[in-house]
């Protein structure tokens, strides 16, 4: 049993997909580069000065006191 050709040669395999099958081809470099910007992207936004945001509050705040009830708004 032969193993497939892009296992066996995978830069000859892309520079063959890259004339007759460019979709393959741009397929196959798109999905590379993925693992490969999840860990260079974060170093590079913090260089230029991209800052994460603050959390979102998971909790709503409770005002201190007495609750206000509104007047005028009832239905007669």
């Amino acid at each position: 049993m032969t193993t497939p050709q892009f296992w066996s040669t995978p830069l000859r395999y892309l520079r063959w997909a890259s004339h007759e099958k460019p979709a393959i081809f741009y397929a196959i470099i798109t999905g590379a580069m993925g693992p490969i910007a999840l860990v260079t992207l974060p170093p590079i936004r913090h260089y230029f000065g991209d800052v994460d945001p603050a959390p979102i509050p998971l909790t709503y705040p409770i005002p201190q006191g007495r609750r206000v009830i509104p007047q005028g708004y009832d239905d007669e």
